[in-house]
């Protein structure tokens, strides 16, 4: 019978949740403070982890993905004190732009919904 999860997700998965204790508790720069985490992308030898993230305030992002990559060797340092494994990779943050793009396809989806009830092809409006 095959695992349902491999080690690689396993361990993500487990860095994602100890970085958002971290990231709330431990740091103390004001531009970190809205991020959430929403994927971990660990090389196949766990030495890189890619994490991925958004933030509720999109204005700052480049400021707040660089403060988060300045202090990567902090949360690296206390994340290796968090979990039981012999190699803690070193991080790289990234902006996570799937939510921007889900939301600009809902946008466009929406308008072309309502562009076609205007023209009497279709019954109903948008729902928001």
């Amino acid at each position: 019978m095959p695992k349902d999860f491999t080690r690689t997700q396993r361990l993500g998965e487990q860095i994602r949740r100890e970085l958002s204790v971290l990231v709330q508790n431990e740091v103390k720069d004001p531009r970190v403070s809205m991020v959430s985490f929403t994927a971990i992308k660990l090389s196949r030898d766990l030495s890189h982890a890619t994490v991925y993230c958004t933030l509720m305030n999109k204005d700052d992002k480049t400021e707040t993905i660089q403060a988060l990559n300045r202090a990567s060797g902090f949360l690296r340092k206390k994340l290796a004190a968090e979990i039981n494994a012999r190699i803690v990779p070193a991080l790289k943050f990234v902006y996570d732009e799937s939510l921007d793009r889900g939301t600009h396809l809902t946008e466009l989806i929406n308008a072309a919904r309502k562009d076609d009830a205007d023209k009497g092809l279709i019954d109903d409006e948008p729902s928001e």
